[in-house]
């Protein structure tokens, strides 16, 4: 399913992905065979022009022969600051021609071994046609020399046209755009830490020293100022938007919804202010005071940003703001979730949250409901109800083990229909394939937190890959 947000609705444009790409072969063959090299500069424009069709700018510093030309395609990439090099083999090259482009990039290297056809025409090729399909060649020699210098690689073998090559191509496309979202990224982080809740609390250290970016610590009186400035002719737009976007339950009362859709204009005057890629918020307040009333009237407003590309959590959630925001950037939407309860009966597990929800991945037009009470939070207003879309779905959250260490976790399952609760929650009915008990207890044990994102399709796939480019662990939870 797509997950652009709902009409009226304006994505924001992510950062690009940039590729570098460099291809190249041993030079010492273009005398011999006249012919090899044309034909190799034909794949590599191919490849270069399959890669620009990936949603990514790519770099391409064209053909080299020898370590001398590498030096400088090394030197150009460099200076590139890409996200992910491609080093196309196209026949036998040295691996003092690769070895400084992938020391010198600072990015993820992927090796490509295509070469023109699924197979050799045995009967007529001569040697240097042959040469032509001899990528595979120098792949083991480069895997060698690239772990003996400490750069981690991946590679992809197949041919130029062949869909399945491309397939898992594209999957490291999107993991290098992930990564670099991440550490071009700016994360808002809102208020103070939910009394209590030692699995949400995370060291602002490790984040950039593990996934890069900045964390831009944010007073509740941030956003007050912006709610105090807001007018009422933005007021009665947002109010538009909104009930173009939601059903309106009968609970709503008319001065909650107005307040939500005030919180909603300054939150979006926050993010743009602060140049914020994703947030995670909360405050307490006392009394019915000011602080107590923005922060009640944030789940419209944080909800409308998360359709928009730009995650905002619940309860301080860092970690998982981060989850929604992979998640986002992967294409499967993403929405704050914890377990709410078991169905023993139908094996499900249902979870969803109070909260943030991202809206274009939701089954149904989504219901705005009028609440008394959040539960165990201060504060009172709207909220947002709805069930993710039914089919395959992904369970993802960012762990914070004992020494530090980030570990993504990830369990693939399927939201399936039955009784839903209406109390204001984003509640999905999650079918794992197995006991909702012993998921459960596997599910906690993993070193997740007890929040995480809910997105579309079966991703640990492409989670894999993020975590790759990343250096982190990836936990599958299957039973």
């Amino acid at each position: 399913m797509s997950t652009s947000p709902p009409p009226g609705l304006q994505r924001i444009r992510p950062r690009p992905t940039k590729v570098g790409l460099v291809a190249g072969g041993l030079g010492a063959y273009w005398p011999q065979f006249p012919d090899l090299l044309p034909q190799l500069q034909r794949s590599a424009r191919r490849v270069s022009e399959r890669l620009g069709q990936l949603d990514c700018e790519v770099v391409d510093v064209g053909f080299i022969s020898d370590a001398e030309e590498g030096a400088a395609a090394a030197e150009k990439l460099r200076a590139a600051g890409c996200d992910l090099i491609v080093g196309f083999l196209t026949t036998y090259m040295t691996a003092t021609m690769l070895v400084p482009v992938a020391q010198r990039s600072g990015a993820p290297v992927l090796l490509l071994n295509l070469q023109p056809t699924e197979r050799m025409d045995h009967a007529t090729f001569d040697t240097g046609q042959w040469l032509a399909y001899c990528g595979a060649c120098p792949l083991p020699e480069m895997a060698n020399a690239f772990r003996r210098c400490g750069v981690p690689f991946r590679s992809v073998s197949g041919y130029v046209e062949d869909e399945r090559a491309w397939e898992r191509i594209a999957r490291w496309v999107r993991a290098a755009g992930v990564r670099g979202a991440l550490r071009h990224g700016r994360h808002g982080l809102l208020g103070h830490l939910y009394p209590g809740m030692l699995d949400v609390a995370t060291d602002l250290t490790l984040v950039p020293a593990q996934l890069g970016g900045h964390i831009e610590v944010l007073e509740i009186d941030d956003l007050r100022v912006r709610v105090e400035e807001v007018t009422d002719d933005e007021v009665d737009g947002r109010l538009e938007l909104a009930r173009d976007l939601f059903e309106l339950d009968e609970s709503v009362i008319d001065e909650d919804f107005r307040w939500g859709a005030t919180v909603s204009v300054a939150l979006d005057r926050l993010v743009e202010d602060f140049s914020l890629d994703s947030l995670a918020y909360y405050h307490r307040g006392l009394n019915g005071d000011a602080h107590e009333r923005v922060a009640a009237g944030m789940i419209l407003g944080a909800s409308l940003l998360t359709a928009r590309g730009i995650p905002a959590a619940g309860e301080y959630e860092l970690r998982t703001s981060l989850a929604m925001l992979i998640m986002d950037r992967l294409g499967a939407g993403g929405s704050f979730t914890e377990i709410q309860a078991l169905d023993f009966i139908d094996g499900v597990v249902e979870m969803g949250h109070d909260g943030p929800a991202h809206l274009a991945i939701s089954a149904r037009r989504p219901l705005l409901r009028g609440l008394g009470i959040f539960h165990g939070k201060r504060g009172w207003g709207v909220s947002v109800e709805f069930d993710v879309a039914h089919g395959p779905v992904t369970a993802f959250g960012v762990g914070q083990l004992e020494d530090g260490s980030l570990r993504f976790v990830a369990s693939e399952g399927e939201v399936v229909a039955g009784p839903l609760l209406q109390i204001g929650n984003t509640t999905s009915r999650v079918d794992f394939g197995c006991h909702p008990g012993e998921w459960t207890d596997t599910w906690s044990g993993s070193g997740v937190g007890h929040h995480w994102a809910l997105g579309t399709g079966h991703r640990v796939g492409e989670l894999r890959a993020v975590a790759d480019v990343l250096g982190l662990e990836l936990t599958e939870v299957s039973l």
